[in-house]
C-alpha cells in the first residue's frame, strides 16, 4: 500500500542520486543509531530510525533496519534487508549492501561525516575494496541543504503540528489565567498529554517551562519543576510537537503582576526586534539581514542577544540554516524554507523574556504559522 509520502521519498532520492553522480560518489552511507542520530533516513524513506541507509548514485536504495517488522509498515524504498542478519555489524551490513546494490569495487563511497575516527578507520580496513570517505562538505552535506527546502508533505506536516501548537497555546493561556495550571509541570505535562490526544507522536524536545526564578536561562535546567510559572516577573514555555514526523518550536513568555522598568524594557526591546526582522523573513534576501535588524534594535539599547535569531525546523527542531549575522552573504531565504523567529533577552536579577514563532518562505513573501506570544497576566 504506498504511504501518503512515498512519491516524495522517490523524488528526494532522485534529486539526491543526481548530486551523487555530480560528486562522482557512488554510494551514500546514512546510519540512524542510539548514539548517531540522523534523520535524513526518514527524510529519503519515512522510515523513523535506527537503520542503515545506502543510495547509489544511480538512483537505488536499500535500507537495513533493527526492526524489520517497522520497515516494512513505515518505509518506502526499494530494497530491505534486516539487520538482524549482521548480528548487528554496521561494517558487515554495509558490505552486503554495497555488494548487493551492485556498487563496483574501488568506488567512492561516502560513509556519515559524524562517524568516530576509530570507527571510520574499522570501515577503511574492512572494507578495502572500495574508497571510503568521512568528510566534510560531502554528500551528507547535500542532503542537509535539501531538506532545508521543505516539499509539499512537509509544509502540510508542519502546517499541521503548528495547529496543534496553537491549541496548546491558547490551554496554556486559559489555564494559568483560570489556576488549573500552577506549576512548571502542570504547563509541561499538559503539553504532553493534549499534544498525543491531538494526533502528535509526541513532542520535539523536551519542553522548557521556567517560572520567574528559572527563566535568566537560555534553557532552562532542569526543563521543567514542581515550581510555580507565571507567578510575579516573566515566564517562559518552550515547546513544539511533532506531526507525522515534522516538529514545531515556539517560546511564549508570561508577564505577571507588576514589573520592573528593566523587565518593561526587555519585553518592549523583544517584541520590537520580532517586528523588525519578521519584515526581513522573504524569499531572497539574505538571512544575515534578518539577525543584523534584531541585532541592531538591541544594540541601539545597549544589550545583546546571547543567541541565534532563529533556525530551520523540520524532521529536527534545528536543522539548516542557521539566522545568525555570521552567515555567508550569498545565503537567501528560499520558498519552502521553515524557520524559526525567536529573539530573547535574558536577566539574571529580571528572568527572561523571548518571543518565537515559526515562519514558511512562500514564493511572495511569508507565512507566520505559529502564534505565540508575550501574554500580560
Amino acid at each position: 500500500m504506498e504511504k501518503p509520502y512515498s512519491q516524495y521519498c522517490k523524488a528526494r532520492r532522485e534529486t539526491f542520486a543526481q548530486k551523487l553522480q555530480e560528486m562522482h560518489i557512488s554510494a551514500a552511507v546514512f546510519e540512524d543509531t542510539e548514539d548517531r542520530r540522523d534523520s535524513s533516513i526518514r527524510y529519503f524513506t519515512g522510515h523513523p530510525g535506527d537503520a542503515i541507509l545506502v543510495i547509489t548514485a544511480k538512483g537505488e536504495s536499500m535500507l537495513c533496519p533493527w526492526d524489520e517488522n517497522i520497515a516494512n509498515s513505515m518505509a518506502d524504498v526499494e530494497k530491505i534487508l534486516p539487520f538482524t542478519k549482521f548480528s548487528r555489524n554496521s561494517i558487515k551490513a554495509l558490505a552486503t549492501m554495497l555488494r548487493k546494490l551492485h556498487v563496483p569495487e574501488g568506488s567512492r563511497i561516502d560513509i556519515p561525516p559524524y562517524m568516530p575516527y576509530p570507527t571510520f578507520l574499522h570501515y577503511v580496513d574492512e572494507l578495502q575494496s572500495y574508497n571510503i570517505l568521512c568528510r566534510e562538505k560531502s554528500s551528507h552535506e547535500v542532503a542537509v541543504k535539501m531538506r532545508g527546502i521543505k516539499d509539499k508533505y512537509e509544509v502540510k506536516c508542519i502546517q499541521e503540528a503548528a495547529k496543534v501548537t496553537d491549541q496548546l497555546i491558547n490551554l496554556l493561556e486559559e489555564g494559568i489565567k483560570n489556576g488549573t495550571i500552577k506549576t512548571e509541570a502542570d504547563a509541561a505535562l499538559l503539553i504532553e498529554r493534549e499534544s498525543r490526544l491531538a494526533g502528535c507522536e509526541g513532542t520535539g524536545f523536551n519542553t522548557l517551562a521556567a517560572g520567574s526564578n528559572r527563566s535568566f536561562g537560555i534553557h532552562c535546567f532542569p526543563p521543567y519543576t514542581a515550581a510555580p510559572i507565571a507567578q510575579e516577573g516573566l515566564s517562559i514555555i518552550d515547546f513544539g510537537v511533532v506531526k507525522d514526523g515534522y516538529t514545531s518550536d515556539v517560546t511564549l513568555t508570561f508577564a505577571a503582576g507588576k514589573l520592573s522598568a528593566t523587565q518593561e524594557k526587555q519585553l518592549d526591546l523583544v517584541q520590537n526586534a520580532y517586528n523588525s526582522a519578521l519584515e526581513f523573513y522573504q524569499s531572497g534576501i539574505p538571512i544575515k539581514m534578518a539577525a543584523a535588524k534584531a541585532d541592531a534594535v538591541f544594540e541601539k539599547a545597549k544589550c545583546s542577544m546571547p543567541h541565534s535569531l532563529g533556525h530551520g525546523i523540520g524532521l529536527e527542531a534545528h536543522e539548516f540554516p542557521i539566522i545568525k549575522q555570521s552567515i555567508p552573504q550569498e545565503i537567501a531565504f528560499l520558498p519552502g524554507m521553515v524557520v524559526t523567529l525567536e529573539p530573547g533577552l535574558y536577566n539574571p536579577l529580571c528572568g527572561g523574556c523571548r518571543l518565537e514563532n515559526d515562519i514558511l518562505i512562500t514564493e511572495n513573501g511569508q507565512e507566520v504559522l505559529t502564534h505565540s506570544r508575550i501574554i500580560r497576566l
